[in-house]
């Protein structure tokens, strides 16, 4: 942790449903101070660096008035932020880049909002109580499923009558500030040029994979919403839609939202656990089942984006999981030895940024997730571009 010096700082928001992440960058987006307010509207405190402290936070805007009495504590004045940047989990099919926030691209982050109804309403919360309560600070948008606008129509488009089609039911992807985070920072890591072909494995709670052609997004795993793809802590990842119209006709639609949303997953193959640290020290049937699950589908979907890709030259592991899970890692790499791809033991067991060997045909590599400093440097290169 660095003694913050506040000047010229960006701060960079992350609002969920019943949380706000916040960090402040310095002019050289140093990391100066985070924290994290968290049970809004229940069993609520708030943390800042190490020091967490009880607090009654009814909602958001009590919340981020908190976030900024702590931060003026700690020598963060409103008054000497550059700017304020915010993660914004779906920007639709028009915002497609960081912007800055004028009521126009407000009105779009709402209109996008039934897209991601468990995300999009709660990015405005934050962004609309800022404006209230720091009338003065520009406010800009970073979207996490801008980095997949460059996949082809092929690949976003779902086979469906075009009249349903565009009202937005395509493939969106998401992840996509760690994806841009991951290929700016890999040539900073390896100290070479950034790979033709990169497999970039995103794997946390939410986790999903994107095949990543001379640096851009050419197919991801997540579709229409967060909950396709890989098997997740607590999202099913893909489903049979018959399935999950039978789950509706059986349940009704607000539970089978609640099932495949946050009852499923590791959560549900293992009986209760959706933690992959919990899941490895319980040596249980159900919890193996749930990890050999998680690294199957994994797989599977890995060979899809690798065919996309027409080939493979990286790999690249971020993410909770993707950089801690030494397991799981291990057991991925194995599965992909076909390719070429050869592990080094040592170093995946040490978590060293380079886990191949010396003969290995495939590249691989550990990127830390750096999600906020990637949010900060595209409201810095907004500022410096006016």
């Amino acid at each position: 942790m660095h003694e913050p010096g506040a000047k010229d700082s960006i701060l960079v928001l992350n609002a969920g449903s019943s949380s706000i992440k916040f960090a402040v960058f310095g002019p050289d987006l140093t990391e100066l101070l985070s924290g994290l307010a968290a049970g809004i509207g229940g069993v609520s405190f708030l943390q800042v660096g190490s020091e967490k402290t009880e607090l009654p936070l009814i909602d958001h805007r009590a919340a981020l008035a908190a976030v900024l009495k702590a931060l003026e504590t700690a020598g963060v004045r409103v008054a000497d932020l550059r700017a304020a940047a915010h993660r914004v989990v779906h920007g639709g099919r028009k915002l497609t880049a960081p912007v800055r926030i004028t009521p126009e691209v407000r009105a779009e982050i709402a209109a996008c909002s039934p897209l991601a109804p468990l995300h999009n309403p709660h990015n405005l919360a934050a962004i609309d109580t800022l404006a209230e309560l720091a009338p003065e600070l520009p406010q800009f948008a970073s979207f996490d499923t801008s980095f997949h606008a460059t996949n082809p129509e092929v690949a976003t488009r779902y086979a469906i009558p075009r009249m349903i089609e565009t009202k937005g039911i395509r493939r969106y992807g998401f992840h996509g500030l760690s994806y841009a985070s991951l290929v700016r920072r890999l040539p900073e890591i390896s100290g070479e040029a950034l790979p033709s072909r990169l497999l970039a494995f995103h794997l946390g709670n939410g986790a999903s994979l994107c095949a990543i052609k001379n640096g851009c997004s050419i197919a991801t795993t997540m579709g229409y919403s967060p909950l396709d793809g890989l098997t997740m802590g607590t999202r099913s990842g893909g489903i049979d839609a018959n399935a999950v119209l039978r789950l509706v006709e059986d349940h009704g639609l607000e539970r089978t939202k609640a099932i495949l949303n946050h009852e499923s997953g590791l959560l549900g193959l293992s009986g209760g656990k959706s933690d992959m640290r919990r899941l490895t020290l319980d040596h249980t049937a159900d919890s193996d089942f749930a990890i050999e699950h998680f690294c199957y589908w994994t797989l599977r979907h890995a060979g899809s984006l690798i065919a996309a890709m027409e080939g493979l030259d990286a790999i690249a592991f971020t993410g909770g999981i993707g950089e801690n899970a030494i397991g799981v890692r291990a057991r991925i790499l194995r599965g992909l030895e076909w390719l070429g791809a050869r592990m080094d033991p040592d170093a995946n067991h040490a978590g060293k940024p380079r886990l191949h060997t010396d003969n290995s045909k495939v590249a691989i590599w550990i990127v830390p997730a750096e999600e906020e400093r990637m949010i900060a440097r595209d409201a810095q290169t907004l500022l410096e571009a006016a």
